[in-house]
């Protein structure tokens, strides 16, 4: 290599202002303080996902109280690898860490963590003056051409410089191409394809386009013809359907929703708290107790209004009262109910929070330690690997989790040596 140059050295580089990138800067600073550390970022912008996340909020992480196994149960890439090391760096370590630094963090129903504060600027400065505090030093507008393993390390060819260290930290996020990976390609890893997770469902030709904006407490949607079901909340938009039921079911059938090329039926039940038995009673019990009412003045199972009034309009039983429903039209009505039937065509992901399945493949590294097995002294964290999870602050959690053990290794190599 021509070194003529000069590069300037550091201990560790971390790539990747992200999540991931900054916490494992942070992590190897608090575990070993004498290291230089210096974390680049390809973009102008630092922690952008961090910062627009649940709604601008911060899903931080998910409930502590959810334990290690059913915590891992939420990652439908990589929930081995979680349960392996979540117990050396928990949601309960997380929401420790940060509370340590003063940030009060708070549980919401659903089971999501925030900062008490409502706001990601918490985190954000959280994260920005703890780095600042370590003497860790950031450069911004630096994208890595190619990263060059030598005998003490690793050469880093920037747009106009180079770099050399010792250890190099990956923490880049999903690419949208497999091309994006092909500088880790080229140093020996498997790349699994990437392909989004945590889309919403488009519906080009759905009745519901005038109810944008109306939700659904508890829901359930299923993929026809497959394995794909889940509950829970559900937003009806103006281009189809989104909310925690559909990015979870989106996140469970990535790669089964994308060889379908996003063309599928779903059915969506507006009420997962009834069966068909216990719909088919209510509505007989309904039925006698009110049979003059007309069925489109009086929703039923907890189903808003604007809702109920297209679901009865569709077949047609808005003006009946219930004693003039037929045997066919109670059967039309638990049909709209339990199964409606939507065709999806197509997807939508919101580029800020864009999360991706694929990346590098576990095979590719040491789980213990999530280091390269071809080239060690080379580590990954957070979403560059093939690891996903469900909407509700488990991506985040893979990024601490996994930005923890990235430290310890780095650590525990420089007390070996």
């Amino acid at each position: 290599l021509n070194l003529a140059s000069n590069p300037e050295s550091f201990d560790v580089v971390v790539i990747g202002g992200g999540a991931a990138g900054f916490f494992s800067a942070i992590r190897i600073k608090e575990l070993q303080p004498k290291l230089r550390v210096l974390l680049i970022e390809k973009s102008s912008k630092l922690l952008s996902k961090v910062t627009v996340s649940g709604g601008g909020r911060c899903n931080v992480t998910h409930n502590p109280a959810l334990g290690i196994s059913a915590f891992s149960a939420r990652y439908p890439r990589g929930a081995k690898l979680m349960k392996k090391l979540l117990p050396q760096f928990s949601a309960e370590d997380t929401w420790n860490w940060f509370e340590g630094c003063g940030v009060a963090l708070k549980v919401e129903d659903d089971g999501r963590v925030f900062p008490i504060s409502n706001s990601s600027s918490s985190i954000v400065n959280c994260l920005m003056d703890r780095v600042d505090n370590l003497g860790i030093k950031i450069w911004l507008q630096c994208p890595v051409k190619q990263l060059k393993p030598i005998e003490s390390g690793f050469i880093l060819d920037l747009d106009e410089s180079q770099l050399s260290a010792k250890y190099v930290v990956v923490t880049t996020g999903g690419s949208p191409k497999l091309e994006g990976f092909n500088w880790l390609k080229d140093l020996g890893h498997t790349i699994s394809p990437p392909i989004p997770s945590l889309f919403t469902f488009n519906i080009p030709k759905s009745i519901f386009k005038p109810l944008s904006g109306v939700a659904l407490l508890n829901a359930k949607v299923k993929v026809e013809g497959a394995k794909l079901e889940e509950s829970g909340p559900l937003l009806i938009t103006h281009w189809g359907l989104s909310g925690p039921a559909v990015l979870r079911l989106s996140a469970w059938g990535a790669r089964q929703l994308g060889e379908m090329n996003y063309q599928f039926t779903i059915l969506v039940q507006w009420n997962a708290s009834y069966t068909e038995e216990t719909t088919r009673e209510h509505l007989a019990e309904y039925k006698i107790k009110n049979p003059k009412r007309k069925v489109g003045n009086y929703p039923l199972f907890d189903i808003p209004s604007r809702l109920w009034e297209v679901l009865v309009g569709e077949i047609g039983i808005a003006e009946k009262a219930y004693n003039d429903l037929s045997k066919r039209d109670i059967n039309l009505l638990i049909e709209s109910l339990i199964r409606f039937r939507l065709s999806v065509n197509g997807k939508t992901t919101f580029k800020e929070e864009f999360v991706t399945c694929g990346g590098v493949s576990l095979d590719s590294i040491d789980t213990n330690r999530l280091e390269s097995k071809s080239k060690p002294g080379l580590f990954f964290a957070g979403e560059v690997l093939d690891v996903d999870g469900i909407t509700g602050g488990f991506n985040f959690q893979n990024a601490w989790t996994g930005a923890d053990t990235v430290a310890r290794a780095i650590a525990s190599n420089q007390k070996n040596k």
